[in-house]
């Protein structure tokens, strides 16, 4: 249960201003690691769950890792038209 709500909650942090992309990338690396650690030691529907939550918590930290570059890109672009 703990992994799920991590990995809903990193995919909630990803749409928040500034910190957001970070926080994003903090909790979706603990709910990818315990939906990992998880998957293992259940069993049937909790394994599910648990795989699902690290799915879940994996596209979070890829969406926060493309919201980061995306910045640096744009920062760049800026830094380039400043001069």
């Amino acid at each position: 249960m703990v992994p799920l709500i991590l990995a809903l909650a990193a995919l909630i942090a990803v749409a928040l201003p500034a910190p957001g992309m970070f926080l994003a990338m903090g909790l979706g690396i603990a709910g990818l690691g315990l939906g990992v650690r998880s998957s293992r030691r259940g069993s049937g529907a909790a394994r599910l769950v648990a795989l699902a939550a690290a799915a879940l918590a994996a596209l979070g930290v890829v969406l926060a890792a493309t919201r980061y570059a995306v910045t640096l890109v744009a920062l760049e672009r800026l830094a380039a038209l400043a001069g």
